[in-house]
């Protein structure tokens, strides 16, 4: 028994000194936690960094982990490992489904990723690509351990205050046409723990609600599948500002369900959808009754005011003549019913005289490189005609409005 033990305690401290010299061997980015008798190791890395790409495949050659969690959800996963799929987009069902700005969005955001990526020589999400690949070399369960982007979106979107997604969009826009140089030392500069709390401090002031549901709430949602990832030991891929907030979380009991809840529609947008409508309507119905002339000269500023701002707002987008001909036409008669909008119209007709070619959706990564690439790619152009038709038509509504109650009144 006295030799046994002796083997054992041998063969004990054995293991410490492996385990030890594995820790030595692993890169400054890797946090490692026992959690419930399961071993992870938490990889922070940048988005867009070479170093991080490197950090990855250092960490699961050396731990050959029972599975690897990475911060994909299923649908980014499969944008990442199926590029091809841009092919398949049906760019008029986007545009019936009323999301083209949801789509648009998501270029822009991809866009300005892109333009960090190409000053640095590398892609964006090169470092969870690497991780993939590594799981699938060394036979480890992969685990995608993010909650569905388009939840995370909705929820961020739903709960901003309508000033909020004002100024959002706005620094979005600007962020996209004066992008600012990002060089390689201020991205691995972000993997110091007390830098990113300060730039998360930043986050918290400006946009509170963004930070709860981008950061924090995904924090929860990657924690919870970590504790869930199989085998005993894991190695998980995070981004850098995900891993004090993973590593609170991991040692909670965690409930997913209120991460998945959507957002309780406002019922601001249908009383303004029906209500300016009817108010216009309204307008128009008193004009007749103050005579024919009233009548006429009401209804002739609401088509042309109506008309001419979102015919000029399409023409913006460099539309084809007979989209911006026929947005004048659909404008007027669009704004007075909510079923129907501006966008809609003039992003089928569009669709319609400049249908997208393979080579169009092809092209759609690349164009998102540059303002004038993507303003020129025929697939992004629809989109902006959804967009900026309907800006123009709802400004107009509001001039136009306006004016012909100041005649009236």
């Amino acid at each position: 028994p006295a030799q046994g033990m002796g083997l054992y305690t041998l063969s004990s401290a054995q293991t410490i000194m492996n385990n030890t010299k594995m820790q030595e061997n692993l890169p400054s980015s890797v946090t490692s936690v026992e959690v419930n008798g399961k071993t992870v190791h938490i990889v922070g890395t940048a988005h867009v960094s070479k170093a991080s790409i490197q950090d990855v495949e250092t960490t699961i050659s050396t731990i050959q982990p029972d599975a690897v969690c990475v911060e994909l959800c299923p649908s980014r996963h499969q944008a990442m490992t199926r590029p091809d799929d841009w092919k398949k987009m049906d760019v008029f069902k986007v545009v019936k489904e009323k999301k083209a700005l949801f789509l648009l969005m998501q270029l822009m955001l991809s866009g300005f990723y892109r333009a960090i990526a190409r000053q640095l020589g590398t892609q964006p999400g090169a470092e969870m690509l690497a991780a993939v690949n590594a799981a699938h070399e060394h036979n480890a369960q992969l685990v995608l351990g993010d909650r569905d982007v388009n939840i995370a979106l909705k929820r961020v979107w739903g709960f901003l205050p309508w000033w909020q997604k004002a100024k959002m969009l706005f620094h979005l826009l600007t962020t996209l046409i004066l992008p600012e140089k990002v060089d390689e030392k201020s991205i691995e500069e972000l993997k110091d723990k007390d830098q990113l709390e300060v730039v998360m401090d930043q986050v918290a002031r400006s946009y509170p609600q963004v930070k709860k549901r981008l950061i924090d709430e995904r924090d929860l949602y990657l924690a919870h599948s970590i504790q869930n990832a199989p085998g005993d030991v894991v190695v998980a891929v995070v981004g850098a500002g995900h891993v004090p907030g993973i590593i609170k979380a991991l040692h909670t009991r965690i409930d997913i369900a209120p991460l998945l809840e959507l957002p309780p529609p406002s019922r601001w947008p249908v009383i303004l959808k029906w209500g300016i409508p009817l108010l216009i309507l309204g307008l128009l119905a008193y004009g007749f009754m103050q005579g024919p002339e009233q009548s006429v000269q009401s209804i002739s500023i609401w088509v042309l005011v109506n008309g001419v701002f979102s015919a000029l707002a399409v023409a913006l987008a460099l539309a084809h003549p007979l989209t911006i001909a026929s947005t004048f036409m659909a404008a007027p008669l669009t704004s007075l019913n909510p079923s129907i909008a501006a966008g809609w119209v003039a992003g089928l007709v569009q669709a319609w005289v400049k249908k997208p070619t393979v080579a169009d959706l092809e092209d759609l990564p690349s164009a998102l490189g540059s303002v004038r690439s993507f303003w020129l790619n025929p697939v992004c152009r629809i989109l902006l005609v959804v967009v900026l038709a309907n800006l123009g038509s709802s400004l107009g509504t509001f001039v136009a409005g306006g004016w012909i109650a100041s005649r009236l009144f």
